[in-house]
């Protein structure tokens, strides 16, 4: 059996997967693309090595944090994962926020290998200048993307660029099969209460000591890293630059991940059939 426990940051997957599996023997599979990568724990809220402990867990923390790893890779690590687990027919919970990652691995999702495009100067763009060449290039999943999602935005102009069609069209080939028999859970919160988490998830992220372990991170890394776009850490740039103060640097996350929250709720309402339960007892009584 395969369930998928998802829903928006903060709402206590970890936690929820966690007790879940203690009650079904069941492992439970990486489904952030930001807690594979090592090093980086209080940004990405991984489950701790405690936790780890108490039930099998597959893909946290094991991509180097120089590491550009993309959702290709993970499509392939997650299912050699799922058939290790199966095979010994054991109940896999795949956990986490991503949903893209979550298509990629359970649908028959196809990733070409494409040409190398220089995205130099497409990089140095502003967002609205940005935006406009992806409207440009491909209507359609501009209509997608939000315009402030500069990651997404410029993967999609680098689809169209290196293969000649759009990213949309692209998508329209494949037919995007569920391959394995698969149950869809989404941990749901009323809006207000998430977002009361939130705050004290963030206050709690600095008391734990995110400065200490990020900053140096930062420093021996640089800021280019793919890993150092989670929110958490991006912001954290203006902070070390002296624009911004401790408070100011706070309220930046905070906001940041409130609107990350609305993205992800629009996303998984319109890609899967999700039941969607407010806790453990809730999500058994559909098993």
């Amino acid at each position: 059996m395969i369930i998928v426990l998802t829903g928006p940051t903060g709402s206590g997957k970890s936690d929820l997967a966690l007790s879940l599996a203690s009650r079904l023997g069941a492992a439970i599979i990486n489904a952030d693309a930001f807690q594979v990568y090592q090093e980086l724990n209080i940004a990405t809220a991984k489950p701790t090595l405690e936790m780890r402990t108490r039930a099998p867990h597959y893909l946290y923390d094991f991509v180097p944090l120089d590491s550009a790893y993309n959702v290709a890779e993970y499509q392939q690590d997650m299912r050699s994962a799922l058939e290790f687990c199966l095979q010994k027919n054991q109940t896999v919970i795949i956990a986490g926020g991503t949903g893209l990652y979550i298509k990629a691995a359970l649908y028959d999702y196809e990733f070409a290998q494409r040409p190398k495009v220089d995205m130099t100067a497409y990089e140095t763009m502003d967002e609205d200048m940005l935006y406009a060449t992806l409207r440009h290039l491909d209507p359609s999943s501009a209509e997608k993307i939000h315009p402030h999602n500069r990651q997404r935005v410029l993967r999609a102009i680098e689809i169209c660029l290196s293969t000649g069609e759009s990213k949309s069209q692209i998508e329209a080939k494949q037919s995007h099969k569920l391959l394995y028999p698969t149950m869809f859970f989404g941990l749901e919160q009323e809006r207000e209460d998430l977002y009361r988490r939130v705050e004290r998830r963030v206050d709690r992220m600095f008391e734990d000591g995110l400065l200490e372990e990020t900053l140096p991170l930062i420093e021996r890394y640089g800021r280019e890293q793919m890993a150092f776009r989670a929110i958490g850490v991006k912001e954290l740039f203006p902070y070390i630059d002296g624009q911004a103060n401790l408070e100011e640097t706070k309220d930046l996350i905070k906001k940041n991940t409130r609107n990350y929250i609305k993205r992800q709720m629009t996303w998984f309402r319109n890609q899967f059939e999700m039941v969607w339960v407010r806790d453990e007892e809730d999500l058994l009584t559909h098993l």
